[in-house]
């Protein structure tokens, strides 16, 4: 483990950067900003070492990260409906974030702030962040402290467990915002690298505010028929309500597993071999496939733009809180949050074997 300055926060804070590399050589670089993987790089078929998540070289991005690149979302990722919830009969006004909605928790979440060490442990290459919520920060009730611990195994997988308590019934549902690119951050558009979820069901959404409408639908037959590998751009152009209305895709997956971990999706790329496998015991993932990156300066001044990242963000469904159809994310008072998610990079053979 090697440890490095990584700048300033807004209150003149130190920010570091933790490198943490297996015997294989590959490599993932955490920031206490926000919690953020920065880099994952792995060693592609031809030899090649390729960081495979966009962000950023200084601190002074993440604070900003207008795409969330590599951070913790928390307390709640994703929107939340008319920009309230109502936890014990109690309305909680949230930050309206864009239209009539609240999104990834407010401008000043948990994304944005720096992290505290508390552990570390080298020989395993594990580090566990916290962090302190304070009650109706964000608009919230409860006082929560929030965990996250990484870990980088042997097998090439970062794995993510989340931790978070508080004193009052509030909610929890975090997650990792790394965009993947399996060609390596600086390729450019990842239309034509391959996508399996599994995941049989989808949650539609409205067309105004891209939020649940509470309908859990078959992927059958539909663009959202991702139960076998297909290019990630290859039914963009179907005339789509929901493809059209979202501008791609941008929705909740109903994972096959329910509550157990699992595999939730497979990610592939032709060009450098390298497979993604993600998995989670969370009950729904985000696939973003990028349509809206801001076009931006990003690690070694390259140039991230449209469709240059895919994020797989395992979560609650979106507004799950004021759905009573889904599964609720409240965290009752003095309870546990716990939840884990692995992404793992293998190499594929031709024939379709890792080795």
């Amino acid at each position: 483990m090697h440890r490095e300055f990584f700048g300033k926060d807004q209150s003149g804070k130190d920010i570091e950067l933790f490198i943490f590399t297996n015997t294989n050589g590959t490599q993932v670089k955490i920031t206490t900003l926000g919690a953020a993987i920065t880099s994952f790089i792995f060693k592609d078929t031809n030899g090649i070492m390729r960081d495979v998540v966009l962000g950023y070289d200084k601190a002074e991005d993440y604070i900003k990260n207008p795409c969330y690149f590599g951070v913790i979302v928390g307390r709640c990722v994703n929107r939340i409906s008319n920009a309230k919830v109502t936890i014990n009969d109690i309305e909680y006004p949230l930050e309206v974030t864009e239209g009539t909605w609240n999104s990834h928790s407010g401008s000043n979440g948990v994304s944005r702030r720096n992290w505290e060490v508390e552990s570390i442990d080298e020989e395993k290459n594990r580090i566990t962040l916290k962090i302190f919520s304070a009650h109706l920060e964000q608009g919230f009730p409860g006082n929560m402290t929030m965990k996250v611990t990484y870990t980088l195994t042997e097998d090439d997988a970062i794995c993510i467990d989340y931790e978070a308590v508080s004193d009052m019934d509030t909610i929890a549902n975090l997650t990792n915002h790394s965009y993947f690119n399996l060609a390596g951050h600086d390729s450019g558009e990842t239309g034509s690298q391959q996508l399996k979820l599994y995941a049989k069901a989808y949650t539609p959404v409205d067309s105004d505010t891209i939020i649940p409408t509470g309908e859990i639908r078959s992927v059958e037959d539909t663009p959202f028929d991702f139960t076998e590998f297909k290019a990630l751009d290859r039914d963009l152009e179907v005339p789509d309500e929901q493809i059209i209305c979202a501008g791609g895709y941008n929705h909740n997956f109903v994972n096959d597993n329910k509550d157990k971990f699992g595999l939730i999706a497979e990610a592939r790329c032709e060009e450098t071999g390298i497979h993604l496998y993600a998995y989670t015991d969370c009950p729904g993932v985000q696939l973003y496939a990028g349509r809206y990156i801001e076009e931006q300066k990003g690690k070694a001044g390259v140039i991230y733009g449209a469709y240059h990242g895919f994020c797989l963000e395992t979560q609650y469904f979106p507004d799950a809180v004021n759905r009573p159809e889904f599964k609720s994310p409240v965290l009752k008072g003095g309870e546990v949050y716990s939840s884990s998610t692995v992404y793992r990079l293998a190499l594929e053979c031709t024939c379709g074997e890792e080795k």
